[in-house]
């Protein structure tokens, strides 16, 4: 039996849609009861006492919980970060080691170790600077993490998903569609850049994939749909998604050259948008893993 946190959310609830057509049972956490489901209301601000039955008949916990909006800057913002990211994951390994957990799957993100290169798309290997507090904080409860598996025996797997798409897909992506929609997004140019991405039907796959395999124990994996992107292959089919038809013009790059030197914010907005971001999940294919999903089914699900 499977306990999941962040059951709600747009990985999650995907997950548990999984879990129901593998007719496969499940408990879940969350601040809210959500009626019809095995529910345990607990707040992640305290996890200091964690009910013994909250883990009665659980196997394995699979954690999506976390903040992932990446409030830059402020000292407070880095205390909620590391109360929810860090410390409230650490509390659920140690008690769910205390109450014999067979294994503790973690979700954490490509973030955790940004590293990008426009000469390949990196793995696991590949070591560098956590990008932001989010990434900072999820490395650092992937650390944790990893630990308390090497000393307590429990299983301990961790998935780094690239960018997530799928229907009713949140952030980023969300507002690129909006724009999309309502005529204000710019036509991006072809540049051939790399951004690694994964559709949400296949990233619940993987997270069961390596919740179920022992080969998985004590190892990192990055999730991606195997193909990376351009920005202007996305822009593409979102105007499939939106129902929009795909414009025949696009804007130079020379603008968008010119407007990054206008201020250092401005320059991170175009990066993200055109610049690269590309992983590979080789060893994830290693275990079985294929992605069914492509961009072209943005907006279909299997579930």
């Amino acid at each position: 039996m499977y306990l999941i946190t962040g059951a709600t959310g747009f990985i999650g609830s995907q997950l548990l849609n999984l879990l129901n057509s593998l007719s496969k049972d499940f408990r879940i956490i969350s601040r809210h009861l959500v009626p019809g489901l095995d529910c345990v209301i607990l707040d992640f601000n305290n996890l200091d006492n964690i009910p013994d039955v909250v883990f009665k008949n659980i196997d394995a916990i699979i954690h999506l919980a976390g903040i992932a909006h990446d409030l830059r800057g402020s000292p407070e913002n880095y205390k909620i970060y590391h109360a929810i990211n860090i410390h409230a994951t650490i509390k659920l390994a140690e008690s769910a080691v205390q109450n014999k957990i067979k294994k503790f799957i973690f979700v954490s993100s490509t973030k955790a170790n940004s590293v990008v290169s426009s000469k390949k798309c990196m793995s696991e290997v590949d070591s560098g600077t956590s990008e932001g507090v989010y990434g900072k904080t999820k490395r650092e409860a992937e650390l944790a993490l990893l630990k308390i598996g090497k000393e307590s025996g429990m299983h301990v797997s961790i998935i780094r998903p690239s960018l997530v798409y799928g229907p009713d897909v949140k952030g980023n992506l969300q507002l690129m569609l909006s724009g999309i929609e309502k005529g204000w997004f710019p036509p991006l140019p072809e540049t051939g850049n790399k951004r690694s991405m994964i559709h949400v039907d296949d990233l619940v796959r993987a997270i069961l994939l390596v919740a179920e395999d022992k080969r998985a124990n004590g190892e990192i994996f990055i999730a991606t749909d195997g193909a990376p992107h351009s920005s202007r292959e996305i822009y593409n089919a979102m105007c499939g998604v939106a129902g929009k038809s795909i414009p025949k013009w696009s804007v130079p790059k020379i603008l968008f050259d010119i407007a990054s030197l206008v201020s250092p914010h401005i320059k991170y907005k175009i990066n993200k948008l055109l610049g690269d971001e590309c992983y590979s999940s080789a060893k994830l294919e290693a275990l079985g893993f294929k992605a069914k999903r492509s961009l072209k089914d943005m907006n279909e699900t299997d579930f």
